[in-house]
């Protein structure tokens, strides 16, 4: 019974799917031909009806080339922005839809589905952990979503408001009945909403300043990381608690975001100490106001009398201390114990703020010392309230408060720094210089640099006096750490967590970040000890290779070694999906990542250290993307322990954290996949562990080579790329702060991934997703049906496996090489576009044919229904989108550089940014 129920709520769920696309489309349709004509609006119609016919195969796939083939750009420009907003709308449908099947789920009493904590416990439950075992595994533990610098997000903030107002009166639609007078309301406000979105430009004509972006990354806090986090860190406290009474588990919460907007220079040179500063006191200033208004509120509902209920002294001491004015609220000891926690709370955000919050009380009080001072305070009225029968009361706004304040402190989030090693070797070598300590560090081996490095750590002395005059670049890093150190002295500890070193080869690199940490004051000398840790960021594949050797080397340095005992023997290392799909390819990458996880894992096993990872994924699974949950469980035994970061960018971020309940099931993926990677096993390999990676082995080394054939080896192939994507106007794309490129080059080594990879996005072509796979599988597999077993035994057997392929899978469904040709004919030279294009497309169908042929599924999507269907919905509306760029891209290129023609190539790169979701 329960599974015709599933089948039917399912199916209505697609048919009220269906039946709100094509609301919306109508709306917007008539938007259009209201305000720009019949004429536009019945040639939109006609592309559109003529691009899903394309999708039917019933006319060929020129069709739609053809009716677009020379359309006055100011005629192109309402079709893009038209097919644009038809994505986006369908993206909005689909959203309320993955709400209506979870309910059909729930409706239909199934279990829990995997990647919820429900679920989670229930696997818990199962496996009869002891308390001890539990309590060790967990220690420390940390699940850490950190917004990046990175954002491929296109969407203007504008747009996303409009977007989110019509999706909630969609939501209100939807509950009510065509007969409510509400329901005639509702529609009215979408159409409002509608022609706001119409009149609202898509794209920035100025480039995102950084405190642009701290900004956007703020906002998601107002939208749901503010009331989402802590109470699902109070939930998961809760429940483990009742499963382990006696193991005192998750003393702080393990939920605790991060951000690396603001901080993060590598390769962005508008990163200043002003910038470090800016940026922490935002989302200090956004924390602050938020108690205060809270506590404003608590202030008007907890009046109760004196008359009515007894509080316990520390209460009655708080209440005494509020008013100067003994009679005012008299009989209130709640409200006026909230007050004066207020005052305080008021005094303590002058003393770190330069604008006090809205909220805020102008008072003498004394500040808090520290955010555990103001709970000390708040937790007295909780303990109060329940000892005179009111818990019911003391669970509402005021334990939403403390949860707040224990998650999210006086900073709300902790700001990462990063900077590539190859400046701090530059500034550390100015600074040794200016000091008189070496007059040319560059020019020594590496064990004169540790020797002379672990020299300068035991002393206390700085290398620099009032008066050193230092190039603009090391005053410039210099004062990013000061600002740092300023940080944190204001905002605490946790304010400014790590320093992130890009591009990590050496001990040499870790001491020298040491060695600045030192200089600004933060690193102190005499213990060592530092509240910053140093993070090694592991990159390339021959740096994920040497990662283990590099870190095992740097704690036989004393001096390292006594700073890592400092902090509880944690140490963070960073992986790098980025640049390591870059330089070899979507196999060889993951497979680096894995080795070089077990490679560390056994260094902590040596030495002692708790490893914490930290992984740099994008949207894009060729960044490192794919489901969360799915990528904690391929994680090699040992390797979460407890602790996860990953960074969080591009347009996932607005999918996952836009909307409270979109926001709170990605949250609990998390937490769930790494109590289940720490606590159970999850890779369920057993003793044929070595075996497979053996495969792996193998396997990644022929798909290095295949990729390292196309990508590093094929003469022209830069030229290609420069030619058949619109990578040179990415950059002109106002997307971010950051520049496209590391350096002026032309090389693809120093370009960096998210136009790498959005460019290929754009092409339909999505080669850092797949290309090499395939040449791996059919080499290894060869004629050997007995070896083409194996790998699918692996795939049914081993997450990491079955993880890698379902991503490639997902990927591939996104490209499309009949629109990739079109592309490919931009490439001027005939026979260089024939041959790299050549190279593509055998790889593709080989690709395909190979994941077929180990998974046994017919399709690429047979595991994925639902991103089948959303392929299938949005997909018809990039036909006229890519044309259309394509079109305009030759365009530009022939001597048009009209503002109209740039502007139109950036509206089609927006419009399919959106559409594809996950394309930086």
């Amino acid at each position: 019974m329960g599974e015709d129920v599933r089948i039917e709520t399912v199916s209505e769920a697609t048919r009220e799917l269906r039946e709100d696309i094509r609301f919306l489309g109508s709306i917007l349709g008539e938007t259009i031909r209201d305000h720009e004509g019949a004429e536009v609006f019945d040639l939109i119609e006609a592309v559109r009806t003529e691009a899903f016919r394309v999708r039917r195969a019933e006319v060929e796939r020129s069709a739609v080339a053809d009716m677009l083939d020379g359309t006055p750009t100011e005629v192109a420009l309402p079709l893009i922005r038209a097919f644009s907003y038809f994505v986006l709308l369908a993206n909005l449908a689909e959203d309320i839809q993955r709400d209506r099947r979870r309910a059909a789920h729930i409706q239909a009493g199934e279990p829990p589905q995997d990647s919820s904590l429900a679920a989670t416990y229930a696997k818990l439950d199962d496996a009869k952990l002891d308390a001890e075992t539990v309590a060790d595994l967990l220690t420390d533990a940390l699940v850490s979503p950190v917004i990046t610098a990175h954002p491929t997000e296109t969407r203007r903030r504008t747009v996303f408001d409009v977007q989110t107002k019509i999706t909630e009166h969609m939501r209100t639609r939807r509950r009510l009945d065509p007969t409510d007078p509400d329901y005639a309301a509702t529609e009215l406000q979408i159409r409002r909403e509608m022609l706001a979105l119409w009149r609202t430009a898509l794209i920035r004509l100025a480039r995102l300043r950084i405190q642009d972006e701290i900004a956007v990354g703020l906002r998601y806090y107002d939208l749901t990381l503010y009331d989402v986090i802590p109470a699902i860190n109070a939930q998961v406290r809760t429940a483990l608690r009742e499963r382990w009474p006696d193991a005192d588990l998750l003393p702080r919460p393990i939920l605790r975001p991060g951000s690396w907007i603001g901080g993060d220079r590598d390769g962005n040179p508008f990163v200043t100490g002003e910038v470090v500063r800016f940026a922490a006191e935002s989302a200090s200033a956004y924390a602050f106001d938020r108690y205060l208004r809270e506590l404003t509120e608590l202030e008007k509902e907890l009046a109760q009398s004196a008359r009515l209920v007894d509080v316990t002294a520390p209460v009655a001491a708080l209440a005494q201390a509020s008013y100067d004015d003994p009679k005012v609220f008299a009989d209130e000891p709640y409200r006026r114990a909230l007050h004066a926690i207020r005052a305080r709370l008021s005094a303590t955000a002058a003393q770190a703020l330069t604008e006090l919050p809205e909220a805020a009380l102008s008072t003498q009080a004394a500040p808090y010392a520290n955010p555990q001072a103001a709970l000390d305070d708040l937790d007295a009225i909780d303990e109060s309230m329940r000892a005179n029968g009111d818990g019911l009361l003391a669970d509402g706004r005021l334990a939403n408060l403390r949860h707040a304040i224990e998650t999210f402190g006086f900073y709300l989030q902790g700001l990462d720094l990063r900077q590539n090693s190859e400046v701090h070797e530059q500034v550390v070598a100015e600074l040794l210089k200016w000091a008189g300590v070496h007059d040319d560090y560059a020019s020594l081996t590496e064990d004169e640099r540790v020797a002379l490095l672990r020299s300068e750590l035991h002393t206390r002395r700085p290398l620099l006096g009032p008066t050193a005059q230092l190039s603009e670049l090391a005053t410039k890093e210099l004062a990013v750490l000061k600002a740092a150190k300023d940080v944190i002295d204001t905002f605490g500890v946790g304010a400014i967590p790590n320093y992130i070193i890009s591009m990590c080869t050496s001990v040499s690199d870790l001491l020298e970040a040491a060695l600045l940490l030192a200089e600004a004051g933060i690193l102190d000398p005499s213990g060592p000890s530092s509240p910053v840790g140093i993070v090694p960021l592991f990159e390339t594949i021959e740096d994920l290779r040497a990662g283990a050797e590099t870190l095992r080397s740097a704690l036989e340095v004393d001096v390292y070694r006594d700073l890592i005992q400092a902090q509880g023997m944690r140490q963070e290392v960073m992986l790098g999906y980025s640049d390591s799909n870059k330089d070899g390819g979507y196999l060889a990458a993951n497979w680096a990542l894995y080795r070089a996880e077990l490679d560390l894992v056994e260094v902590a096993r040596e030495t002692g250290i708790r490893l914490r990872l930290f992984h740099g994924r994008g949207g894009t699974v060729g960044r490192g993307g794919g489901r969360s949950y799915d990528a904690i469980l391929a994680q090699p035994v040992g390797a979460v322990r407890g602790s996860l970061r990953l960074t969080e960018q591009g347009e996932v971020i607005a999918a996952k954290y836009a909307e409270s309940g979109a926001a709170h099931r990605n949250l609990e993926s998390l937490i769930a996949g790494t109590l289940e990677s720490t606590l159970l096993d999850v890779e369920g390999l057993g003793p044929d562990a070595e075996p497979a990676y053996e495969i792996l082995d193998e396997l990644a080394a022929l798909a290095r080579a295949a990729y390292g054939r196309l990508v590093h080896e094929a003469p022209g192939f830069v030229e290609y790329f420069r030619q058949s994507t619109p990578v040179a106007e990415v950059g002109d794309l106002n997307i971010g702060s950051r520049p496209a490129s590391r350096k002026p080059t032309n090389s693809v080594a120093d370009l960096r991934a998210i136009p790498w990879v959005m460019a290929w996005s754009q092409a339909r072509v999505m080669l850092p997703g797949w290309y090499g796979t395939g040449t791996a599988l059919a080499e290894w597999v060869g004629d050997d049906p007995a070896r083409l077993a194996q790998l699918s035994e692996l795939y049914e057997r081993w997450p990491f496996f079955r993880t890698v392929l379902s991503n490639l899978a997902q990927v591939m469904a996104k490209t499309d090489l009949d629109i990739a040709a079109r592309y490919a004919n931009l490439v001027e030279n005939e026979e260089l576009r024939d041959r790299i294009f050549g190279m593509i497309t055998t790889e593709h169908a080989r690709t395909i044919a190979m994941y077929q042929a180990v998974t046994g599924h017919a399709e690429l999507l047979t595991d994925n229904p639902s991103l089948a269907e959303s392929i299938h919905n949005r997909f018809p509306y990039l036909e006229p989108l890519n044309q259309l760029q394509v079109d305009l891209l030759r365009r530009l290129r022939a001597g048009d550089d009209s503002e109209l023609v740039k502007r139109g190539i950036l509206l089609t790169m927006n419009g399919l940014a959106t559409a594809l979701r996950n394309s930086g």
